[in-house]
């Protein structure tokens, strides 16, 4: 191609992580530095990248949002249908990444992928503008399509059929929480000498604080 790419280059300054200031609690330490991503002007700091695997360890990657995050893990919603579906179906492990530009920091997290009660899929789905609800039904997301005439046609055939009614929530589609075992923070660092602090999940309550060469 010759694009030349040696010049995007950036030192970061923004801020050290120390062992002192971490603590000894992941949860603890992604909640500030997600409350900080929140007031720090990113546009979706919610915005995770979702990795997958195949059983034989093709990986495949995407943008997902975080739509929930307690000690219980990390809430996302798709079609179960989609390749990151049919993925999690037969490989359960994933990692997600958060990369926050403005403040030099990103997170990863793995960890084991479970589906949600339908309750709580049912939930969310109600929430959502009838706009994204009908859009869940008209997408086979990730199945291919002859023209986005096809898809724009399915989404006007659901708004006829839909003019005075609620669709219930597809049964293709629903949410997904990852239970992690590992969190990895890094802040950007002068001289390419970033921080990196990893925390491996003992037992229930207990983490394994170590912290990384850059």
């Amino acid at each position: 191609m010759g694009t030349d790419v040696t010049n995007f280059r950036k030192e970061y300054r923004f801020d050290r992580l120390s062992e002192a200031t971490a603590g000894a609690d992941p949860w603890q330490l992604f909640e500030q530095w997600f409350r900080l991503a929140g007031t720090s002007g990113i546009h979706e700091p919610n915005a995770m990248s979702l990795a997958t695997a195949t059983p034989d360890g093709r990986p495949s990657l995407r943008v997902v949002l975080l739509k929930g995050v307690d000690r219980g893990g990390f809430t996302f919603f798709t079609n179960y249908e989609s390749r990151k579906g049919r993925e999690l179906a037969v490989n359960p492990h994933a990692a997600l990444l958060f990369w926050w530009e403005p403040i030099e920091r990103q997170v990863r997290v793995e960890g084991v992928v479970d589906k949600l009660p339908a309750a709580d899929s049912d939930e969310y789905y109600q929430s959502r503008p009838l706009g994204s609800r009908l859009g869940a039904w008209a997408s086979e997301q990730s199945r291919v399509l002859p023209d986005r005439a096809v898809l724009e046609q399915r989404f006007a055939d659901l708004q006829a059929e839909y003019s005075e009614s609620s669709p219930e929530r597809p049964a293709f589609w629903g949410g997904y929480r990852l239970v992690p075992d590992l969190f990895e923070f890094w802040q950007g660092g002068v001289n390419r000498l970033h921080d990196r602090l990893r925390y491996r999940r003992q037992d229930d309550t207990r983490w394994h604080r170590e912290r990384l060469s850059p």
